[in-house]
C-alpha cells in the first residue's frame, strides 16, 4: 500500500493556555483534494497552520514525503513542498501580478523549479491579461487567484488552501473551481479549509469535519451525505 504524501496524527495545538486542536489525525494521498469543513472557530486555519508550524505551539506526528517534520522550520517545510495559502492574501500592493508570484519561488530554493509561469497562464487564464497589473489595483477575487497562483509557482506537492472562496462572489468562486481543477490535472495535491459546500464538493474526493478542534468525520461525500445530522449539528450557522 503507497504511503500518503500527509500523514497526521495526535496532533494537539495551543495558542498561550488555550487547547485548540485534540489528537487530530489526517491523511492526503499524493494528487488527491481533501476538504476541512468546519464552521468559524473550529480550528480549521489553526490545522493548516500548525501543519506548517506557522504559529500555534503543537505535538503529535506530522510526516509529509515520507518524511517527519518535527523540528523542521516552516521555511524548510515550505521548501519541501508544503505550502499555505492563508486567508489574508499577503498581496504586495505596489508590484505586479507576474512579480507576486515569484515571490512564491522564493519558498522553493533547493527544488526543482518544475512550473512556469507558462503553466501559471494556462491553469489561471483570468490572471494572464492582467499579469503587468500592479496588486493594489485588484478585485478581492483577482488578489485571491494571484495569491493561490503563488502557491503552485512555489513548485508545491501539497498546497493547503485557508477559506479561498470566502467573500467572493459567485462568478469568482466558480473560477477558482475551474482553476482548482485544472491543478489537479498536474497532479497537485490540495487541502481546502473551507465552509462553502457547493465549492468543495465539486474540487474535492474526501471531506474531513472538524468541531471544537476534533475531527468528527472523515470520509467521501457519499457517507458525508448519508447523514444529514452532520450539516445540521457541525455546519449550520
Amino acid at each position: 500500500m503507497t504511503e500518503p504524501l500527509l500523514n497526521v496524527s495526535g496532533l494537539d495545538a495551543w495558542y498561550g493556555g488555550s487547547h485548540i486542536l485534540h489528537s487530530v489525525a489526517l491523511n492526503v494521498d499524493e494528487g488527491e483534494s481533501i476538504a476541512l469543513l468546519g464552521r468559524n472557530g473550529a480550528g480549521k486555519s489553526t490545522l493548516l497552520k500548525a501543519l506548517l508550524d506557522a504559529g500555534p505551539r503543537s505535538s503529535g506526528l506530522i510526516e509529509f514525503g515520507g518524511q517527519s517534520l518535527t523540528g523542521m522550520s516552516t521555511e524548510n517545510r515550505a521548501r519541501a513542498g508544503l505550502m499555505l495559502v492563508p486567508e489574508d492574501r499577503r498581496i504586495y500592493p505596489d508590484i505586479t501580478v507576474t512579480e507576486n508570484i515569484a515571490l512564491g519561488r522564493i519558498a522553493a530554493r533547493g527544488r526543482g523549479a518544475s512550473v512556469s509561469m507558462e503553466d501559471i497562464w494556462q491553469s489561471f487564464p483570468l490572471l494572464e491579461p492582467l499579469k503587468d497589473r500592479g496588486g493594489g489595483q485588484l478585485s478581492g477575487g483577482q488578489q485571491q487567484l494571484v495569491a493561490v497562483a503563488r502557491g503552485v509557482f512555489g513548485c508545491a506537492r501539497l498546497l493547503c488552501l485557508d477559506e479561498p472562496v470566502e467573500g467572493l462572489a459567485p462568478v469568482v468562486v466558480d473560477e477558482m473551481a475551474r482553476d482548482i481543477a485544472r491543478l489537479r490535472k498536474m497532479g497537485l495535491s490540495l487541502l481546502i479549509a473551507e465552509q462553502n459546500l457547493a465549492f468543495v464538493r465539486a474540487c474535492t474526493e474526501r471531506v474531513f469535519l472538524i468541531d471544537s478542534g476534533v475531527i468528527v468525520f472523515s470520509g467521501n461525500w457519499q457517507d458525508f451525505d448519508a447523514d444529514p445530522t452532520l450539516k445540521d449539528r457541525y455546519l449550520a450557522v
